[in-house]
């Protein structure tokens, strides 16, 4: 449980919260966390500060009242984090409060962060007073300006009597069509200004131009249709649109009835069972090279809630340059932005799916199973060619080693991830449900981890939440264990410790011919045990393989936030890799004797799947036309 707030908390201030009559005279303070709580918001993260005082002076009154809760955070980043975590764990807007000037300011990483995986969030930052925005006032920032190019919508308040209206519609664009996250600036007069307030209930307004569609087009639908019919190496792309719209049983119905193969992006794992037998798991620069060999083999590419980014498709002219496409989005402007579908179809990705399942039912044609036999086949022979390997070393604990470990002691937890070869390790070795792994994926923010895992955590007090973080990523945002501590959240941090900022050194070894130029950080690392003690939590280092699994299992069994150190080998290198420049199907760190040149060349037959490996355009096994 949490702690509630330490605030003296009186019947008075509690009744005059609650007993308000409507329409009633009243501050725009007043107006906004009223406006918060009609909405159902339970928790807020923030941190206050002079310009926003008006509406945490108010905040004292509505958790008096019961139904809310402010968790104070130590740095506004924390609080964008864990809105955002809240967000991604239940699907709900989640609410984070910053005062002007810097405290605003430290809240655009997260804001950023929100935006580029489309996570729906409002923000409301304090603002100078009216008269004095424009002066360079005393901690006056532009918030509004700044975070333009970051929000999906944003909103000064000049006036009071608007901010109902406004908080409704900051909702509704926040978690309509495709999410992301909406800015309120509030200056300070306008909380302090009283007015005849009006509440407006949750729904009853739209922001005027605003609608998203989300029927999909019926003769895109049918086109979308005949082209799975016809494929004979189908592959589904399922990006994290697919998590936002809640599609995971239409697309298991899809892949299950024509027997298609799924991959996902970073940002989707979790919307398809990762344990069923046509999950190739992930793509793109460090996913399973069967499915980045599947995606440049496939002759019709199905992708649904997915954007074409630059991680996933390597060399974008060599990206499933074979197939025919079929792009299935509520964004508009993603479909077609980076590579134009044969069909395109603009919509709610669940409702698509529904439309598209429904309609094949009403055809009623049987599916023939061995239309795409020689292909599941073929993708088999990659996975028993190209697994995933965790090393064993005799001196040591690779950082693989842990994660399969997580996985088997806390296989349904909710995992959150900083970024960097940890995040990877995590994508690749653990299996999710929807929703329950949580990681920034379009921005790569380090600091993420620990602040999303308590947003997460508040969210949901009787899950496992457990944070995967790297020992250069944990140091942004460790004062965050002072939040953990103060409310009791009982997150679990594991630090994979290789003594560097791991994915730079990758980097720096693999393309800048070994320079190492300020990415160790052997030197700086805190005694974790030393640091938790600070905080009054526990903390533990783990050096051998024995101590890791037993340090696990007490880590779970502990009611409290825990962080443990795992010191990890130094030089591990966390492979496939796709490097720059080149297709999906040329994959560094590919099992000896399978060169990344083998395999590129490889060629399979499509009507029977026979390897051939000619240059002639003709099946040797079959005669077909290759």
């Amino acid at each position: 449980m949490l702690s509630q707030s330490q605030s003296p908390i009186t019947t008075q201030t509690a009744s005059h919260y609650t007993n308000i009559g409507v329409p009633s005279r009243q501050t725009g303070a007043y107006a906004l966390i009223d406006s918060l709580r009609r909405h159902g918001v339970q928790h807020i993260f923030g941190y206050p500060g002079g310009a926003i005082l008006p509406i945490y002076d108010e905040l004292y009154r509505a958790e008096a009242a019961g139904g809310i809760q402010h968790i104070l955070v130590r740095h506004e980043q924390g609080a964008s984090h864990a809105a955002d975590g809240y967000a991604r764990a239940t699907g709900k807007v989640g609410v984070c409060f910053a005062t002007s000037g810097p405290g605003a300011t430290n809240l655009v990483t997260g804001i950023a962060t929100a935006q580029m995986d489309s996570i729906p969030m409002v923000i409301v930052t304090g603002q100078v007073g009216r008269p004095a925005i424009g002066t360079d006032a005393f901690q006056e920032t532009d918030i509004y300006g700044i975070t333009l190019p970051i929000v999906k919508h944003s909103y000064v308040v000049r006036d009071p009597r608007d901010m109902a209206r406004i908080v409704a519609e900051a909702f509704h664009v926040a978690s309509s069509g495709r999410p992301g996250p909406v800015l309120i600036d509030v200056p300070k007069d306008v909380g302090l200004e009283e007015f005849d307030y009006v509440p407006v209930e949750p729904g009853s307004v739209k922001l005027p131009g605003y609608r998203p569609t989300v029927k999909g087009n019926p003769r895109q639908i049918n086109q979308a249709l005949q082209l799975i019919r016809k494929s004979k190496q189908p592959l589904m792309y399922v990006g994290g649109g697919a998590i936002a719209s809640g599609a995971h049983a239409e697309i298991q119905e899809l892949a299950e009835h024509f027997h298609i193969p799924v991959t996902t992006t970073l940002m989707g794992l979790g919307a398809f069972d990762e344990h069923h037998p046509l999950s190739l798991n992930m793509l793109g620069m460090h996913g399973t090279a069967y499915a980045n060999f599947a995606v440049s083999e496939c002759d019709l590419l199905i992708a649904i809630g997915a954007r074409f980014d630059d991680r996933v498709t390597g060399k974008l002219d060599e990206f499933a340059s074979r197939a025919k496409v079929i792009h299935i989005d509520i964004d508009p402007a993603e479909v077609g932005k980076n590579r134009a579908p044969e069909v395109p179809i603009v919509g709610d990705v669940r409702q698509v799916l529904i439309d598209l399942l429904r309609r094949c039912r009403e055809t009623g044609d049987p599916v023939d199973p061995s239309r795409t036999k020689a292909w599941l086949d073929r993708i088999d022979r990659w996975r028993q060619d190209y697994p995933l390997v965790v090393p064993h070393p005799e001196d040591g604990i690779s950082p693989q080693e842990v994660v399969v470990e997580l996985g088997k002691q806390a296989p349904n937890a909710y995992y959150t991830t900083d970024v960097g070869q940890h995040q990877m390790w995590a994508a690749q070795f653990l299996k999710f449900g929807p929703r329950k792994w949580i990681s920034s994926a379009g921005l790569g923010t380090m600091g993420y981890g620990v602040p999303a895992a308590m947003g997460a955590k508040v969210a949901l007090p009787e899950e496992e939440t457990i944070c995967i973080s790297g020992d250069a990523s944990f140091q942004m945002n460790l004062q965050e264990l002072g939040t953990l501590k103060h409310y009791g959240i009982n997150v679990k941090t594991v630090i994979l410790n290789n003594g560097w900022q791991g994915m730079v050194r990758q980097w720096q070894q693999t393309f800048y011919g070994e320079r190492y130029v300020a990415s160790n950080m052997e030197a700086g690392m805190p005694d974790i045990p030393l640091l938790c003690q600070a905080y009054g939590i526990k903390g533990v280092v783990v050096k051998t393989r024995e101590e890791m699994k037993q340090a696990i299992a007490d880590m779970l069994a502990h009611n409290g936030p825990v962080v443990i150190d795992v010191q990890v080998t130094k030089d591990e290198n966390c492979y496939p890799m796709v490097a720059p420049g080149k297709s999906n199907a040329q994959m560094l760190g590919l099992p000896e004797n399978k060169s990344l040149e083998k395999a590129a060349e490889l060629v399979y037959c499509t009507n029977c799947g026979a390897k051939n490996v000619s240059t002639n355009n003709f099946c040797p096994e079959c005669g077909a036309k290759m």
